[in-house]
């Protein structure tokens, strides 16, 4: 198992999986990561120099210290499974941790709402739950998250750019602390949305001039709320501020552009679209996550292009849940990214396109296809008269 400890528990004969640190070329760095601490002076001076580390008890020794962190959302210790598992079993993990997630984000918004201070320990540990999952596996949560009703849409919302905003730094190579305070910064960008009036928040119809400008005024009352509380860092009420700014200065509340938008906002600006649009509204259903990709990046001027390159990496050219035609006459599901390529992933076929009747699901390795099988063109579940297609990838594990 993986686990995350302070330095000052740290001790020889530990297994160093990564420094929660920058990614330096200080070639010391990559020399005692993957290994087995035996040296004195490598320990004082990874002590004197970081915070954090995550060690593999498997691999080592154990610290003796096992208390819990957080005390009101989970009951769970710091020791988190990290092992990387397969995706239908992250699916299970998942919707259990979406369950947990969403009780969560409930009770620490409503602490917001009612001048209450929200519980950081409670925060971290949420946010850590939710990276150890990507980490084993990248895309069941963020995929899994999708999937959510309208009425529990603030809350899941939440949730699901957390997991967008961790597997974006990840992918991103960015460095463990970064990736923490992104997830937290998903977590919290929408606390906000409190502090608008319920017949807004929740219209079941598209909203009018006067009730749109009024739902902009949410990011300047998150910051506020945010504000409120000291153990909150700079970077996550920039993006609580800043989330709806974009790159050609048409976005609000303060008409950011270019360099002007911070690289976690940024990545905020990409993360909070994609949750939106692929998640079914009081007044509209969401677009599937490929039509979301697709009419994404033809909005020039909305996103940083670069981070959005990266975006697509971290949920796939072809993500999970995307219906595709093969050209094998079959039409199927994306259940899963391919291993060595993002345009080559695992499809569950179910349908003959000449036949328009059933076939026996199979799941086709694009990536390990004997017949040289491969995605023609996306598809339209209702040009096809399919229904539940969540069900197909996701299975009970889906809302």
């Amino acid at each position: 198992m993986l686990r995350k400890i302070a330095v000052s528990d740290l001790t020889l004969g530990m297994y160093i999986h990564e420094f929660c640190r920058p990614r330096l070329h200080d070639p010391f760095w990559t020399q005692h990561v993957e290994r087995e601490l035996r040296d004195e002076e490598v320990l004082r001076r990874i002590q004197e120099l970081t915070r954090e580390v995550w060690i593999d008890t498997g691999r080592g020794r154990c610290p003796n210290d096992q208390t819990p962190i957080g005390d009101a959302a989970f009951s769970t210790a710091r020791e988190i499974d990290a092992v990387a598992t397969s995706m239908d079993e992250e699916l299970a993990r998942a919707r259990a941790i979406c369950g947990r997630a969403k009780a969560a984000v409930m009770t620490m918004f409503t602490d917001a709402r009612m001048g209450r201070a929200m519980n950081a320990g409670d925060v971290d540990l949420l946010v850590e739950e939710i990276s150890t999952s990507v980490m084993r596996h990248p895309h069941a949560l963020i995929s899994l998250s999708r999937l959510k009703t309208s009425d529990e849409y603030t809350y899941m919302h939440s949730v699901a750019v957390c997991a967008l905003m961790v597997a974006l730094a990840r992918q991103m190579e960015l460095n463990e602390e970064q990736v923490r305070e992104a997830g937290v910064a998903g977590l919290m960008h929408d606390v906000g949305k409190m502090m608008i009036p319920p017949t807004i928040l929740n219209k079941p119809d598209r909203l009018t001039f006067e009730e749109y400008e009024a739902m902009k005024y949410h990011p300047q009352a998150g910051l506020e709320i945010l504000q409120s509380s000291a153990q909150v860092t700079k970077a996550v009420m920039d993006v609580c501020l800043h989330h709806h700014e974009k790159m050609d200065g048409s976005g609000y509340p303060h008409g950011l552009k270019g360099e002007q938008i911070s690289l976690f906002a940024k990545m905020g600006a990409i993360c909070d679209v994609y949750d939106a649009v692929t998640s079914d509204r009081p007044y509209k259903k969401g677009w599937d996550a490929a039509q979301s990709i697709r009419e994404m990046a033809s909005w020039k001027g909305h996103f940083d292009e670069k981070i959005f390159q990266h975006f697509v990496k971290t949920v796939g050219i072809y993500p999970v849940g995307s219906l595709v035609r093969l050209k094998s006459e079959r039409l199927g599901v994306v259940v899963e990214q391919g291993e060595k390529s993002l345009l080559h992933p695992k499809v569950k076929v179910f349908l003959s396109t000449r036949t328009r009747t059933r076939v026996p699901p199979e799941v086709v390795d694009l990536g390990n296809c004997v017949e040289q099988d491969g995605i023609v063109k996306f598809e339209l579940a209702e040009d096809w008269g399919v229904q539940n297609v969540d069900t197909l990838w996701a299975g009970d594990a889906a809302f």
